[in-house]
């Protein structure tokens, strides 16, 4: 099933969608995440049944906001070690967060997921981007910011 498809199947139901970006924008490919939040708020498409949130290197800082929110769909972005080519993108499954290497953050993204997942009937997803480096750089390689502008794309054409 292609990437859009998937996206699609998820949505499909879809009330109120958070998307968080979690990532360092400071370590090139790494910031991919926060880069997607950045140019979704650039797109004034924010609403009351749709919000981005950059969490940057700490998506833990949000579980209340997220809480609070009540939203029905979240989608996480983040760079994601998958053995694939830079800028390969995919839905990644909860389950499977312990098999790839997710970026650089403090807390296990699996136990942010369990968190938020306890009490609630919150639809969760992980969408991953391969990443090229992550080396010290402001801004994601052209392969990764691609990958990035294809989700927006791919997002906008589902919800809009």
């Amino acid at each position: 099933m292609s990437f859009e498809s998937q996206l699609e199947n998820f949505l499909n139901d879809c009330e109120k969608l958070i998307v968080l970006g979690v990532g360092n924008e400071l370590k090139s490919d790494d910031g991919v995440g926060p880069f997607i939040i950045s140019k979704l708020k650039q797109e004034n498409m924010e609403n009351d049944s749709l919000l981005f949130i950059d969490a940057q290197t700490v998506p833990e800082n949000f579980t209340g906001k997220i809480r609070k929110e009540n939203p029905t769909h979240l989608i996480i972005v983040d760079a994601c070690l998958m053995d694939s080519n830079p800028g390969d993108m995919q839905i990644v499954d909860k389950d499977d967060f312990a098999d790839i290497g997710i970026s650089t953050h403090s807390m296990s993204l699996s136990f942010f997921v369990k968190f938020l997942e306890k009490d609630s009937d919150l639809k969760i997803i992980f969408v991953g981007i391969e990443p090229k480096t992550m080396e010290w750089a402001n801004a994601p390689t052209p392969k990764v910011q691609e990958a990035a502008n294809n989700f927006i794309k791919t997002l906008k054409g589902i919800i809009l």
